[in-house]
């Protein structure tokens, strides 16, 4: 069993939807950092740096944090979703560091500036659109040829959706990137990504 801490956002959902994909079973222990829970001792017991989402396997006692962490222990726990070649592994790492790396800080920027600060700063949000639309390029480039980001269906795909899929929340379009769109609406149709895609239910 997994207990899974977790919240309504991106890299939240990052997690619950690779649960899903793998049929692992697991608990939603709901951390709301509305009203700050990630800085209660008992979170920052399992996650130091007081983010979500965070892990814990009942199985093996190992708790991890950091969201691609806890994809690529899933992955390598039951053995899916990840390459074991060399070349194709590390070509869903670099995608997945990518997705770290890139896509996450950028739209989670212009996320807080459009939607979040206390007062709009035009710079900020031109400064982070920019970026987010630069990462969109990099990413409808990438599926040219290809139906997932590295070919087969991947963590990378997991990783970066959740925040692909907030395009509209952002204030932004995919029609200038059809090749992402294609991707956004077929990596939605899956049935895990919709059920991991609703976790966690808040009353």
């Amino acid at each position: 069993m997994i207990d899974l801490y977790t919240f309504t956002t991106p890299n939240g959902r990052k997690a619950s939807v690779m649960l899903e994909e793998v049929d692992l079973p697991y608990s939603v222990h709901i951390i709301d950092i509305r009203k700050n829970d990630q800085f209660a001792p008992e979170f920052v017991a399992i996650n130091p740096n007081s983010k979500i989402p965070a892990i814990v396997d009942q199985d093996t006692g190992m708790t991890i944090f950091e969201s691609g962490a806890i994809l690529i222990y899933l992955a390598e726990k039951t053995g899916k979703l990840m390459p074991t070649e060399p070349k194709s592994r590390y070509e869903v790492l670099q995608w997945l560091m990518f997705q770290m790396a890139s896509v996450g800080p950028m739209f989670g920027q212009l996320n807080h500036f459009r939607k979040f600060a206390p007062e709009q700063i035009p710079y900020a949000i031109a400064r982070y659109e920019k970026e987010t639309l630069r990462l969109y390029d990099v990413l409808d480039k990438q599926l040219q040829e290809r139906e997932f980001i590295c070919g087969d269906y991947s963590i990378a795909d997991i990783a970066t959706y959740p925040w692909v899929a907030i395009y509209e929340f952002q204030g932004l379009t995919l029609d200038d990137h059809p090749n992402l769109k294609r991707w956004v609406e077929i990596v939605g149709q899956r049935p895990a990504v919709q059920r991991g895609m609703a976790v966690p239910t808040l009353n």
